[in-house]
């Protein structure tokens, strides 16, 4: 399992992703706009950010956990491939 979708990209889901990411996996961050997806992406930078200047992780570790997440506005694209699939999206 190496491929992980996750559905909806709020508190919830930018944080799983976010954990995903950090741990090697290609996330796949999956929500109904792209102004939704920009909005979980900068708290997961905002967070990592938070992470580096505590020193629990590096400047490279952060890049990477970036690099390791896709965004997608359209589901069916998002969930090609997986080996895993996390609905967090709101009801």
């Amino acid at each position: 399992m190496k491929i992980i979708a996750v559905i909806g990209a709020g508190t919830m889901g930018n944080g799983i992703a976010h954990t995903f990411a950090q741990s090697g996996f290609t996330v796949k961050l999956i929500d109904v706009s792209e102004k939704s997806l920009d909005k979980g992406m900068a708290t997961i930078a905002a967070n990592l950010d938070r992470m580096v200047s505590k020193g629990t992780i590096t400047e490279d570790d952060k890049a990477k956990t970036i690099t390791n997440i896709i965004t997608y506005t359209d589901i069916k694209d998002g969930v090609v491939g997986v080996d895993l699939v996390v609905e967090a999206a709101t009801e």
